[in-house]
Protein backbone atom coordinates (compact mmCIF):
# COMPACT_ATOMS: atom_id res chain seq x y z
CA UNK A 1 0.00 0.00 0.00
CA UNK A 2 1.50 3.37 -0.65
CA UNK A 3 0.37 5.92 2.06
CA UNK A 4 1.01 9.40 1.70
CA UNK A 5 0.75 12.06 4.22
CA UNK A 6 0.26 15.77 3.90
CA UNK A 7 1.43 17.75 7.01
CA UNK A 8 2.20 21.26 8.07
CA UNK A 9 4.95 22.49 10.69
CA UNK A 10 2.86 25.20 12.89
CA UNK A 11 3.79 27.39 15.81
CA UNK A 12 4.35 25.13 19.27
CA UNK A 13 0.76 25.78 20.62
CA UNK A 14 2.55 26.23 24.15
CA UNK A 15 3.60 29.78 22.33
CA UNK A 16 3.25 33.04 22.75
CA UNK A 17 1.71 34.77 19.39
CA UNK A 18 3.72 38.11 18.77
CA UNK A 19 2.01 40.69 15.73
CA UNK A 20 4.60 42.80 14.79
CA UNK A 21 3.89 45.22 12.01
CA UNK A 22 0.74 43.35 10.81
CA UNK A 23 2.97 39.85 10.91
CA UNK A 24 3.19 37.04 13.08
CA UNK A 25 6.89 37.71 14.84
CA UNK A 26 9.01 34.32 14.11
CA UNK A 27 11.94 35.01 16.30
CA UNK A 28 12.55 32.11 18.84
CA UNK A 29 9.63 30.33 18.42
CA UNK A 30 9.30 26.91 18.59
CA UNK A 31 8.00 25.11 15.44
CA UNK A 32 6.23 21.24 15.34
CA UNK A 33 4.43 18.74 13.39
CA UNK A 34 0.60 20.13 13.43
CA UNK A 35 -1.35 18.15 16.81
CA UNK A 36 -3.77 17.43 14.20
CA UNK A 37 -1.24 16.49 11.13
CA UNK A 38 0.92 13.91 13.89
CA UNK A 39 -2.42 11.46 13.89
CA UNK A 40 -2.28 11.27 10.32
CA UNK A 41 1.35 9.99 10.98
CA UNK A 42 0.60 7.58 13.30
CA UNK A 43 -2.46 6.01 11.62
CA UNK A 44 -0.48 6.09 8.10
CA UNK A 45 2.66 3.80 10.31
CA UNK A 46 0.04 1.55 12.05
CA UNK A 47 -1.79 0.94 8.13
CA UNK A 48 2.24 -0.02 7.25
CA UNK A 49 2.47 -2.23 10.02
CA UNK A 50 -1.25 -3.94 9.15
CA UNK A 51 -1.08 -3.81 5.58
CA UNK A 52 2.21 -3.57 4.36
CA UNK A 53 3.75 -0.90 1.76
CA UNK A 54 5.65 2.27 2.55
CA UNK A 55 4.50 5.77 3.60
CA UNK A 56 5.73 9.18 2.53
CA UNK A 57 5.28 12.11 4.42
CA UNK A 58 4.88 15.62 2.27
CA UNK A 59 5.58 19.29 3.68
CA UNK A 60 4.99 22.58 1.54
CA UNK A 61 7.13 25.10 3.77
CA UNK A 62 10.29 26.88 3.97
CA UNK A 63 13.71 25.01 4.89
CA UNK A 64 12.29 24.54 8.57
CA UNK A 65 10.10 22.10 7.92
CA UNK A 66 12.69 19.87 7.57
CA UNK A 67 12.89 19.33 10.71
CA UNK A 68 9.17 18.43 11.26
CA UNK A 69 9.76 15.69 7.86
CA UNK A 70 12.39 14.36 10.30
CA UNK A 71 10.35 13.95 12.76
CA UNK A 72 7.62 12.24 10.85
CA UNK A 73 10.86 9.88 9.64
CA UNK A 74 11.78 9.12 13.37
CA UNK A 75 8.21 8.25 14.46
CA UNK A 76 8.60 5.35 11.05
CA UNK A 77 8.03 7.02 8.10
CA UNK A 78 9.96 6.00 5.00
CA UNK A 79 10.32 8.66 3.00
CA UNK A 80 9.85 12.48 2.68
CA UNK A 81 9.13 14.81 0.34
CA UNK A 82 9.66 18.88 0.46
CA UNK A 83 8.50 21.49 -1.56
CA UNK A 84 10.31 24.29 -0.34
CA UNK A 85 10.08 26.76 -3.75
CA UNK A 86 8.81 30.03 -2.19
CA UNK A 87 7.49 30.79 -5.90
CA UNK A 88 4.92 27.96 -4.45
CA UNK A 89 3.93 29.41 -0.89
CA UNK A 90 0.58 30.74 -0.57
CA UNK A 91 -3.07 29.88 0.47
CA UNK A 92 -5.21 26.73 1.08
CA UNK A 93 -5.37 27.15 -2.71
CA UNK A 94 -2.14 27.37 -3.12
CA UNK A 95 -1.14 24.46 -1.58
CA UNK A 96 -3.78 22.11 -2.67
CA UNK A 97 -2.50 22.89 -6.04
CA UNK A 98 1.26 22.13 -5.06
CA UNK A 99 0.13 18.83 -3.18
CA UNK A 100 -1.59 17.74 -5.98
CA UNK A 101 0.98 17.89 -8.09
CA UNK A 102 3.39 16.14 -5.58
CA UNK A 103 1.21 13.03 -5.33
CA UNK A 104 0.73 12.69 -8.82
CA UNK A 105 4.67 12.40 -9.15
CA UNK A 106 4.99 10.02 -6.09
CA UNK A 107 1.56 8.00 -6.27
CA UNK A 108 -0.56 7.15 -3.80
CA UNK A 109 -3.20 4.55 -2.70
CA UNK A 110 -4.79 6.65 0.17
CA UNK A 111 -3.63 9.88 1.62
CA UNK A 112 -4.32 11.35 5.19
CA UNK A 113 -3.87 14.26 6.43
CA UNK A 114 -5.16 16.37 9.76
CA UNK A 115 -8.45 17.80 9.89
CA UNK A 116 -7.15 21.36 9.90
CA UNK A 117 -4.28 23.23 10.86
CA UNK A 118 -4.06 24.77 14.54
CA UNK A 119 -2.06 28.23 13.21
CA UNK A 120 -5.28 28.86 10.74
CA UNK A 121 -8.10 26.66 11.78
CA UNK A 122 -9.68 26.73 7.54
CA UNK A 123 -10.09 23.15 7.66
CA UNK A 124 -9.79 23.26 3.43
CA UNK A 125 -6.42 21.26 2.90
CA UNK A 126 -8.02 17.99 3.06
CA UNK A 127 -10.94 18.84 0.71
CA UNK A 128 -9.50 20.76 -1.27
CA UNK A 129 -6.99 18.36 -2.45
CA UNK A 130 -9.25 15.27 -2.56
CA UNK A 131 -11.19 17.84 -5.04
CA UNK A 132 -7.86 18.53 -6.87
CA UNK A 133 -6.92 15.05 -7.52
CA UNK A 134 -10.90 13.90 -8.04
CA UNK A 135 -10.57 11.03 -5.62
CA UNK A 136 -13.32 10.51 -2.34
CA UNK A 137 -12.46 12.42 0.74
CA UNK A 138 -13.91 11.29 4.64
CA UNK A 139 -13.06 13.74 7.28
CA UNK A 140 -12.76 14.09 10.94
CA UNK A 141 -12.20 10.58 11.07
CA UNK A 142 -11.60 8.59 14.72
CA UNK A 143 -11.41 5.06 13.63
CA UNK A 144 -10.83 3.91 10.11
CA UNK A 145 -10.05 0.64 8.43
CA UNK A 146 -8.59 -0.79 5.23
CA UNK A 147 -10.22 -4.02 3.92
CA UNK A 148 -8.34 -4.69 0.39
CA UNK A 149 -9.62 -2.12 -1.70
CA UNK A 150 -12.47 -1.57 0.99
CA UNK A 151 -12.13 1.58 3.18
CA UNK A 152 -14.60 1.94 6.57
CA UNK A 153 -14.37 4.71 8.44
CA UNK A 154 -15.92 6.61 11.77
CA UNK A 155 -15.98 10.10 11.56
CA UNK A 156 -16.79 12.60 14.62
CA UNK A 157 -19.79 14.76 13.44
CA UNK A 158 -20.04 16.81 16.85
CA UNK A 159 -20.49 14.69 19.35
CA UNK A 160 -21.92 11.54 17.38
CA UNK A 161 -20.38 9.72 15.18
CA UNK A 162 -21.04 8.57 11.49
CA UNK A 163 -19.96 5.45 9.12
CA UNK A 164 -18.87 5.68 6.14
CA UNK A 165 -17.60 3.23 3.72
CA UNK A 166 -15.81 4.03 0.74
CA UNK A 167 -12.78 3.06 -1.86
CA UNK A 168 -9.47 3.46 -2.74
CA UNK A 169 -8.24 5.85 -3.66
CA UNK A 170 -9.16 8.10 -0.56
CA UNK A 171 -8.29 10.94 1.55
CA UNK A 172 -8.85 10.77 4.71
CA UNK A 173 -8.14 13.82 7.51
CA UNK A 174 -8.04 12.73 10.91
CA UNK A 175 -9.10 13.69 14.01
CA UNK A 176 -8.45 13.94 17.93
CA UNK A 177 -9.02 10.22 19.08
CA UNK A 178 -8.40 8.92 15.88
CA UNK A 179 -5.06 7.09 18.16
CA UNK A 180 -2.56 7.92 20.11
CA UNK A 181 0.72 9.39 18.17
CA UNK A 182 4.15 7.41 19.72
CA UNK A 183 7.08 9.14 20.51
CA UNK A 184 10.02 8.83 18.39
CA UNK A 185 12.36 6.17 19.93
CA UNK A 186 16.32 6.88 19.59
CA UNK A 187 16.97 4.42 16.93
CA UNK A 188 14.02 6.12 15.10
CA UNK A 189 15.97 9.42 15.56
CA UNK A 190 18.99 7.80 14.33
CA UNK A 191 17.33 6.07 11.29
CA UNK A 192 15.60 8.96 10.33
CA UNK A 193 18.55 10.86 9.08
CA UNK A 194 19.63 8.52 7.05
CA UNK A 195 16.05 8.24 5.24
CA UNK A 196 15.59 10.02 1.79
CA UNK A 197 14.18 13.58 1.96
CA UNK A 198 13.87 14.92 -1.70
CA UNK A 199 13.18 18.78 -2.54
CA UNK A 200 10.95 19.95 -4.88
CA UNK A 201 10.97 23.09 -6.93
CA UNK A 202 8.43 24.58 -9.14
CA UNK A 203 10.31 23.42 -11.84
CA UNK A 204 10.29 19.53 -10.57
CA UNK A 205 6.40 19.66 -10.68
CA UNK A 206 6.27 21.13 -13.95
CA UNK A 207 3.75 24.04 -11.87
CA UNK A 208 4.50 28.01 -12.28
CA UNK A 209 3.86 30.79 -9.28
CA UNK A 210 1.17 32.09 -12.20
CA UNK A 211 -0.70 28.97 -12.00
CA UNK A 212 -1.15 28.44 -8.26
CA UNK A 213 -1.13 31.98 -7.26
CA UNK A 214 -3.03 32.18 -3.93
CA UNK A 215 -6.67 33.53 -4.39
CA UNK A 216 -6.84 35.26 -0.98
CA UNK A 217 -4.39 38.24 0.54
CA UNK A 218 -3.71 38.64 4.17
CA UNK A 219 -3.91 42.67 4.40
CA UNK A 220 -3.56 42.49 8.33
CA UNK A 221 -3.46 41.05 11.51
CA UNK A 222 -4.05 41.74 15.26
CA UNK A 223 -4.75 40.10 18.45
CA UNK A 224 -7.87 39.85 19.87
CA UNK A 225 -9.03 42.73 22.28
CA UNK A 226 -8.35 41.28 26.03
CA UNK A 227 -11.48 40.01 27.75
CA UNK A 228 -13.39 42.18 30.20
CA UNK A 229 -14.81 40.64 33.74
CA UNK A 230 -18.36 39.85 32.87
CA UNK A 231 -21.06 41.19 34.28
CA UNK A 232 -23.60 39.82 36.92
CA UNK A 233 -27.45 40.17 36.78
CA UNK A 234 -29.61 40.29 39.45
CA UNK A 235 -33.36 40.81 40.26
CA UNK A 236 -36.18 38.31 39.06
CA UNK A 237 -35.96 36.35 35.77
CA UNK A 238 -38.39 38.92 33.89
CA UNK A 239 -35.98 41.59 35.07
CA UNK A 240 -32.96 39.85 34.24
CA UNK A 241 -34.01 38.59 30.99
CA UNK A 242 -35.11 42.43 30.07
CA UNK A 243 -31.94 44.04 31.70
CA UNK A 244 -29.95 41.29 28.95
CA UNK A 245 -31.90 42.14 25.90
CA UNK A 246 -30.97 45.78 26.61
CA UNK A 247 -27.16 45.27 27.08
CA UNK A 248 -27.27 42.93 24.02
CA UNK A 249 -28.75 45.36 22.01
CA UNK A 250 -27.28 48.44 22.61
CA UNK A 251 -23.70 47.71 24.75
CA UNK A 252 -23.18 44.17 22.70
CA UNK A 253 -25.16 45.51 19.55
CA UNK A 254 -25.62 41.50 18.42
CA UNK A 255 -28.90 41.73 18.53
Amino acid sequence: MNILVVLKQTFDTEEKIVIQNGQISEDGVEFIINPYDEYAVEEAIKLKEEHGGEVTVVSVGPDRAESALRTALAMGADKAVLVDDESLFGDEYTTAKVLAAVAKKVGFDIIIGGQMAVDSGAGQGGPRLAEELGINHVSTAVKLEVDGNTVRVERDVEGDLEVVETSLPVLITAQQGLNEPRYPSLPGIMKAKKKPLERLSADDLGLTADAVKAKTEIVDQTLPAKKQAGRILTGDLAAQASELVQLLRNEAKVI
